[in-house]
């Protein structure tokens, strides 16, 4: 059968193809996947099971239960002093439902949208597919891999018309500051654009607090605020995300998924709300355990030959340097997973500025970790 021309080049990403070579190999220590370790709370289950003896089996409300979207207010207005209504709140498949709406919402052919690099390397994919062009924005990770003032306008095109924001950063684990934010903030409004941000891993960082980008001035109305239940709740599998936005940018994605989903899932509606409204301290413990892995991760990775690792910021990924192996993204990668069976990412899967890094995703157990930096570090020696 053929296939549509624009997918006869099409090609696995560096991320893909380490996850399809783990599947044919045994006794892999993975730390590739951005997936936390632990499964669902019991009670979270229960809500959900409770959703389906209470009748919530049929179609829900394009836009998404209206307690589910209350929830997501009250939760962002608690933690983050983020102030939103439900009716400008839209629940998604997961959190990679949200761009594609999004860049269907607000993209005409030939639009341009800044990625951030290193960036996660599904949005490139997202933007092309709803007609935009990505344009590439390289940093220094002495900056935090966040962009300069100067770095964002010469970047900047006529043809520009939005960015996409991730932070703590996937996969760099990097937070910017508020001066950078700020920074941000004023191309923005000089260029008129829209924002993306996506802060699926606001409950994770360990170093200061995490700054909601639609809190600083004149952003709320020009953002689309993105995040979800995935990591902070530990419900990657129930599929859910939700999105504050203008109501007329709601609209359009409600419209748009018409055509595509037809709502999300009833069940997993129910179980998020229940999550976001009773969870506060348990995301606050697994958040610190996350931070302690990381930070015995990044020690032992700053004991090895050819590896620099900056201190934990964000998320629970940390970002090394291996240039000091002589060795580049891929290589070190695809050797350390044949030689010594842990899987890492490559950096440069996520951009040019990534080329010389990998991501470790500190998403499983201490024992587990110790083991793989065990491993890697023999690696390491051996070069």
């Amino acid at each position: 059968m053929e296939l549509a021309s624009r997918f006869t080049h099409q090609k696995p990403s560096g991320m893909v193809r380490v996850f399809q070579a783990i599947e044919k190999m045994n006794d892999v220590l993975n730390l590739s996947i951005g997936e936390p370790d632990f499964v669902t709370e019991p009670d979270i289950v229960e809500a959900g099971a409770k959703g389906a003896l209470e009748g919530f089996t049929h179609y829900p409300p394009l836009q998404g239960f209206f307690d589910v979207r209350e929830a997501a207010c009250a939760y962002w207005e608690r933690h983050h002093g983020y102030k939103s209504s439900p009716e400008n709140v839209y629940i998604s498949v997961g959190g990679l439902h949200i761009p594609w709406l999004a860049f269907g919402a607000l993209l005409n052919p030939g639009d341009e949208v800044m990625l951030i690099e290193p960036y996660f390397t599904p949005y490139e994919a997202q933007i092309r597919g709803n007609g935009g062009v990505p344009v590439a924005v390289r940093t220094r990770e002495e900056n935090n891999f966040a962009p300069s003032l100067d770095e964002l306008r010469a970047a900047a095109t006529p043809r520009t018309r939005g960015i996409i924001l991730n932070y703590p950063g996937n996969p760099s684990g990097r937070v910017p500051t508020r001066k950078q934010l700020e920074e941000i903030a004023e191309f923005v409004e000089e260029r008129d654009m829209f924002v993306l941000s996506d802060e699926i891993y606001e409950s994770m960082v360990f170093t200061g607090k995490h700054e909601c980008f639609a809190n600083l001035p004149g952003m709320k109305e020009r953002t689309l605020l993105a995040s979800g239940v995935s990591k902070s709740h530990c419900m990657t599998g129930w599929r859910l995300g939700y999105v504050f936005a203008p109501q007329n940018v709601i609209n359009t994605m409600c419209v748009l998924s018409s055509f595509q989903t037809y709502g999300v899932n009833t069940l997993s509606q129910k179980a998020a709300a229940y999550a976001m409204n009773t969870q506060d301290e348990k995301v606050k413990a697994r958040a610190k355990i996350f931070g302690e892995r990381m930070k015995m991760v990044e020690g032992r990775l700053n004991l090895m030959k050819g590896v620099k690792c900056h201190a934990a910021e964000g998320a629970f990924y940390l970002f090394p340097s291996i240039s000091g192996t002589g060795l580049t993204s891929e290589e070190f990668t695809w050797r350390l997973l044949n030689e010594a069976h842990v899987a890492v990412l490559p950096g440069s899967a996520f951009g040019e500025t990534g080329e010389g890094y990998i991501r470790i995703a500190c998403t499983q157990s201490m024992e587990a970790l110790r083991e793989s930096m065990d491993k890697m570090e023999e690696f390491c020696r051996r070069l």
